[in-house]
């Protein structure tokens, strides 16, 4: 009987403890649903922001708006939208903040920002047999860059004395479509952030040639509204600074990037 008496009190001290645990782990996922919500607006770029294998948001942005919200005692909802109309929403209240791959230059003052937390290379890129070698060569030639994104100002207003007069400047509505029209001769060149042009090269075994000479080196930020006062911007910020410094971002980065620690330059951006 003490036998008895001993084997029953172990089964029941390990059903107490699953039991235990199983109170824990439903307490701690309580918790996090219990937590406010903040909506994140970004459309499809990789390697920043695209939808893995299951239909799950991932890549840089994600990541790192996942965690730092985290901090800040916040859940994140990663929302697709029309990135034509990212300004429109985020003053409307539909989404809290625009995150993915956004330049924050020439837009200080269209938003309020928290960065900047990566810094990216704006560039060129040809079909590996062009002609083209330097953005002079991109006189009278027709290029391709995505709606409303830098690029697309760059060569609309040419107020840097590099950019030549284009032939054609072909806006399309997805990051997508700008390298299709390049792989089958539409145009001459597209402009887009570097790590986009090499992340579709992987994707889709695809063969461009960046220009050595880039269009312009930009600060990436998150964008809330202008007239957002909720200091959430602010904490964000400060707490993309602190990932930036204890590592946290280098960690992340290095999963998308090589050489990640250059996208973490960002000190010397002017901003």
């Amino acid at each position: 009987m003490k036998g008895k008496r001993i084997i029953a009190g172990i089964l029941l001290a390990g059903i107490l403890a699953v039991t235990l645990t199983g109170c824990k782990n439903t307490d701690s996922s309580k918790k996090e649903t219990e937590k406010p919500v903040i909506t994140l607006g970004s459309d499809s770029y990789p390697p920043y922001n695209y939808l893995n294998e299951d239909g799950v948001p991932t890549g840089i942005d994600v990541e790192l708006a996942t965690e730092a919200f985290k901090r800040m005692g916040y859940q994140v909802e990663v929302v697709q939208i029309n990135w034509e109309k990212k300004k429109e929403l985020v003053e409307s209240g539909e989404i809290d903040c625009i995150m993915g791959c956004f330049s924050m230059e020439g837009r200080l003052d269209d938003y309020r920002w928290a960065g900047p937390y990566i810094a990216s290379r704006q560039v060129v890129a040809v079909n590996e047999n062009s002609d083209i070698y330097k953005l002079s060569d991109l006189e009278g030639k027709n290029l391709a860059v995505q709606s409303t994104t830098k690029p697309e100002g760059i060569f609309l207003n040419r107020t840097d004395e590099r950019i030549p007069k284009l032939g054609n400047l072909i806006s399309l509505g997805h990051r997508e479509l700008i390298y299709t029209f390049l792989g089958k001769g539409y145009v001459d060149a597209v402009a887009a952030h570097e790590e986009s042009i090499v992340q579709y090269m992987k994707d889709y075994d695809a063969s461009f040639r960046i220009l050595e000479e880039p269009l312009m080196i930009t600060g990436i930020g998150v964008a809330f509204a202008k007239d957002d006062d909720r200091g959430i911007c602010e904490q964000m910020g400060q707490t993309l600074e602190e990932m930036r410094q204890d590592g946290t971002s280098l960690k992340i980065i290095e999963k998308y990037l090589d050489d990640p620690r250059k996208y973490l330059e960002v000190d010397d951006l002017g901003y």
